[in-house]
């Protein structure tokens, strides 16, 4: 019976990663402005997204993106997740990153960042057994 508790958690824990992918992606086209051209030049950016849970906890699931273009790692484990570095194209407008995992006990945490051209520009957190945190960053 806790077996299928798990799983019914974890589908949604999933489901409210893609929903926080989602929010992103239609905020990001909410914003979209094609005609101001006396704005900063738009430039492509690297970006990484990274993961660290406290000891005793296992990341398993990562949904991460450009401007609402997800890209789900999935059956992870250990405490740190980094995703391959992904290049932004020119005039992309946000970067989001949510991840899930289960904690040792209540008091474990779990941290997401996103570094853009090597810098840390956004970063996440949760606590408890049960942990999903997520970050978002406009360029």
């Amino acid at each position: 019976m806790r077996k299928m508790t798990m799983n019914q958690l974890l589908k949604g824990m999933f489901v409210v990663l893609l929903t926080t992918m989602f929010i992103g992606f239609a905020t990001s086209c909410s914003n979209d402005d094609d005609d101001d051209n006396n704005g900063p030049a738009k430039k492509s950016h690297k970006i990484v997204f990274k993961a660290i849970a406290s000891s005793g906890s296992n990341i398993e699931v990562a949904v991460y993106g450009i401007d609402g273009n997800p890209t789900t790692a999935s059956s992870l484990s250990g405490t740190t997740w980094t995703s391959p570095e992904v290049t932004s194209e020119a005039g992309a407008y946000n970067a989001n990153v949510a991840v899930n995992a289960i904690g040792a006990d209540a008091s474990s945490t779990l941290k997401v960042q996103i570094w853009v051209d090597g810098e840390l520009k956004k970063e996440g957190a949760s606590s408890g057994q049960y942990l999903s945190a997520s970050a978002s960053y406009v360029f």
